[in-house]
């Protein structure tokens, strides 16, 4: 009786072990093909579970709920990080909203240099979508394959722009004009406002007829757009 007695508690002591390292160990102990359905299900499929819920479902005394959604839960008591809202994930109500953000008086490098210098020579006192529609237009040459692939190719193309003689022309960067056309060179290169003739390739001023026989899109500030 006795021995028996200490083989019974040999055994419950050996399935102890098997629960506790079913539930706390890296991985469930490989079983045999038909033994599988003698293990209860929730000793079955706990070592699939994330060991935080495990551990957080036997601190409070419950068996985890099954199927779990296949996300990876933060530990009991910890903090979740948050990323911070940055400048561009602000949605601004209008397009003067969004160059008040980006006014400056310095382009970070000669590409948005020739961008700005010709938006400024361009439209500088037109309203603010006639200054997009300006830069949209130089950007949409730079990707047509009819003009050089570069926004300072496209700028300094000869006889395109008439303010253009031997380069890029001195500008008056402490001018709120030069701020402006800085942040709608910025604005149009990121994509940050929709363009009221996003398809247009040439353009001209209202005051001009070249006759010229393209589509044309619209007229925004002082000049119209064609394609």
């Amino acid at each position: 009786m006795i021995r028996d007695y200490f083989a019974a508690a040999a055994a419950g002591a050996t399935m102890g072990m098997f629960v506790v390292a079913t539930l706390w160990g890296p991985a469930a102990p490989a079983l045999a093909r038909d033994s599988v359905h003698e293990v209860p299900a929730q000793m079955a499929t706990a070592s699939l579970l994330p060991q935080s819920v495990v551990v957080e479902a036997l601190a409070e005394g419950e068996t985890p709920a099954l199927p779990l959604p296949d996300i990876t839960l933060p530990a009991k008591g910890s903090s979740v990080a948050v990323k911070p809202v940055t400048q561009n994930d602000r949605r601004a109500g209008s397009l003067g909203e969004l160059v008040a953000q980006y006014s400056s008086s310095t382009t970070p490098n000669r590409e948005a240099e020739c961008l700005s210098v010709a938006v400024y020579y361009e439209s500088k006192g037109e309203p603010l979508a006639g200054q997009l529609a300006v830069a949209t237009t130089i950007l949409n040459r730079t990707r047509s394959g009819r003009f050089p692939a570069s926004i300072c190719g496209v700028v300094l193309q000869k006889s395109q722009f008439s303010f253009v003689r031997s380069g890029l022309p001195s500008v008056p960067r402490g001018s709120a004009q030069w701020k402006t056309a800085v942040a709608i060179g910025h604005i149009a290169r990121n994509d940050l406002w929709s363009c009221e003739v996003g398809s247009a390739l040439y353009f001209h001023a209202r005051r001009v007829s070249p006759g010229w026989r393209l589509t044309r899109i619209g007229t925004v500030g002082n000049h119209i757009f064609y394609r």
